[in-house]
């Protein structure tokens, strides 16, 4: 573990975090099978038809809401929470970094703002744990999450609001409204996947979001330095050196960086970045073109603009996306072993380090 992917967050948040992604996914895979129910149409027998999905679905649903009710209360209540949505929100230092990147992509700036390069060159304390890009996710995120929540709350129950929801205007904009919102999300979540699963310092998963700060070391990795010293061997009878042995000695210091320098890419990666990042291409394409051209739901049909792909194409693209959610879904559960893992480890050195230790005494 190096500096790059040095644990920030909480455990709590790490737990919420685990929770939120499989509550997302139980959404997306629901709503998705219902969005584009002819493409899918494995999705939803596999659920146990429309009734079955439409149950996890809500289900899901009324678990987002609680897990969002919860992280607002702990915000609220909790010092930790208070300092996160202070850390969370916009600064001076995330618009001179967005336009120092925008100058340096033009070729107009040196280097890149240092609030923004995590991973060259800088360790872990020296740059905000969020970045104005990450702070553009986290937000965007929340915003879209509690829409989505509102609009499905308003078509699921429109007690109180029958006079306004009572006419097929009403109900279809409500239901559009959703449905493509919840397009929009799909898409972010696919590039979040790719993003965070496929860098290639943190290939296949970045723990960062899975092993809590507590358990992770405040200096990292230590690294060997070699040093030559001679050993005397041999002395006259005044003392004086007459043969001597040049001997090799390790010793270790305290790796000082981010590490990025210790680390090796993967073999597979460069194969699989390119293919997973050729599937997320297609399916947000896909997801973004079915969207506007598939009669019914989310675009209801008098919506409809039609003349779109053909459905041959259209349906392989959707799957493909649900592929992508799929492995979105494998790398969250295979974080949560990896800290299982590293926990264990971390148990294991501690016991080994106690019986030395009371060996000694």
């Amino acid at each position: 573990m190096t500096n790059l992917d040095h644990g920030k967050f909480t455990r709590t948040t790490t737990v919420f975090h685990s929770l939120l992604a499989l509550t997302v996914f139980a959404l997306f895979f629901t709503g998705y099978a219902v969005m584009f129910n002819d493409e899918l149409w494995w999705l939803i027998t596999l659920m146990g038809g429309n009734a079955g999905v439409l149950a996890v679905h809500r289900l899901a649903g009324m678990g987002l809401v609680a897990l969002v009710v919860f992280w607002i209360a702990l915000t609220i209540i909790t010092p930790g929470g208070r300092r996160g949505f202070k850390a969370a929100m916009p600064s001076k230092q995330d618009v001179d970094a967005a336009i120092q990147d925008v100058q340096f992509a033009l070729g107009r700036a040196d280097e890149r703002h240092p609030h923004a390069r995590q991973f060259a060159g800088y360790t872990a304390d020296e740059v905000p744990l969020l970045s104005y890009v990450g702070k553009g996710v986290v937000w965007i995120f929340s915003i879209e999450l509690v829409l989505l929540m509102i609009s499905g709350l308003l078509i699921w129950s429109k007690v109180g609001l029958m006079e306004y929801l009572a006419t097929k205007t009403a109900a279809m904009a409500f239901v559009t409204f959703h449905g493509l919102l919840g397009v929009i999300m799909l898409m972010g979540v696919m590039f979040h996947i790719f993003e965070h699963g496929f860098h290639p310092a943190f290939y296949p998963v970045e723990l960062k979001a899975f092993v809590p700060k507590d358990l992770t070391p405040e200096t990292h990795a230590e690294s060997k330095e070699e040093v030559v010293e001679e050993r005397e061997v041999v002395t006259d009878e005044e003392g004086r050196v007459v043969e001597s042995e040049e001997v090799v000695v390790e010793r270790e210091r305290a790796y000082e960086g981010t590490g990025i320098d210790q680390l090796t890419l993967s073999p597979s990666w460069n194969w699989m970045a390119n293919l997973m990042g050729a599937l997320t291409v297609v399916g947000i394409v896909s997801v973004l073109v079915a969207s506007i051209f598939d009669e019914g739901y989310p675009v209801p049909r008098e919506l409809a603009i039609g003349g779109g792909p053909t459905n041959a194409l259209l349906t392989v693209g959707i799957n493909v996306g649900i592929l992508v959610l799929f492995v979105g879904l494998v790398l969250s559960m295979y974080g949560n072993v990896l800290r299982k893992r590293y926990e264990s480890q971390l148990r294991e050195r501690r016991e080994t380090t106690v019986a030395d230790g009371s060996g000694d005494d």
